[in-house]
């Protein structure tokens, strides 16, 4: 019988060395890891403990500006040792030591806890379950159904489901602030924006700052729906 190769220990040693700095080094979970240094969306990320997000973010850091472990720890007054344990999640920095890393780095020492913090909402409407809601200026025989809401950041996006129904009438007098995109689904109509028209059937889009006067200046094919995103920036207290 031919013989069987044995595993070449040189090789897996080879794959070993590509693996991500922070698993040879014990670090974090392979996952995490994983997604920390290619940038992928790895499952697992929003499981980081406090401790291993700051280590996540002193090594990216210190990766960015291109110092070695020993290099950021001297600048910084600290062991190679104790900053080898902080990147890797092992130990919970003090404000102290926190600090003068961020001197070191040239970066607020929010910056360390940002992974920790950030947050990513999500909302999710049912088919036909959105929100009827009255907007400002809304006309009868038009409704507006709202198909979600941002739950936070310095950005609000408001989608809406709108249905202009048999009985509705032409309104191209619209004022808002912020940005909005239009997209046909059904029915035909004639959209002013400023001085200009826009024949729109299912399929096309329009983006427009509306600040300008606009809306539905002919309803030619009726019943029509159409989606409508409108994007403004919230108002900071």
């Amino acid at each position: 019988m031919p013989s069987q190769a044995k595993p070449d220990g040189r090789k897996a040693q080879t794959i070993k060395a590509s693996l991500p700095e922070a698993l040879e080094q014990a670090g974090l979970p392979a996952d995490i890891a994983e997604a920390y240094n290619t940038g992928s969306s790895a499952a697992g990320i929003s499981d980081l403990t406090l401790e291993q997000a700051i280590g996540v973010q002193v090594r990216q850091l210190r990766r960015r500006v291109g110092i070695t472990v020993s290099e950021l720890a001297a600048a910084a007054g600290l062991s190679g040792g104790m900053l080898s344990k902080i990147e890797n999640g092992q130990i919970s920095p003090s404000l102290a030591s926190l600090k003068a890393l961020a001197v070191a780095l040239n970066v607020p020492i929010t910056t360390f806890f940002s992974t920790f913090e950030e947050k990513r909402d999500c909302s999710y409407v049912k088919s036909g379950a959105g929100v009827v809601i009255e907007r400002r200026g809304t006309k009868a025989g038009h409704q507006y159904s709202l198909l979600g809401h941002a739950l936070g950041g310095n950005v609000i996006v408001e989608p809406y489901l709108i249905t202009l129904s048999k009985d509705a009438v032409p309104y191209p007098a619209f004022q808002h602030e912020g940005t909005e995109f239009i997209y046909m689904l059904t029915g035909e109509v004639l959209y002013r924006h400023g001085d200009q028209s826009y024949h729109l059937t299912p399929g096309d889009a329009l983006l427009f700052d509306s600040a300008a006067p606009h809306g539905p200046e002919k309803l030619l094919v009726k019943p029509m729906t159409y989606l409508s995103i409108i994007t403004y920036a919230r108002e900071q207290i």
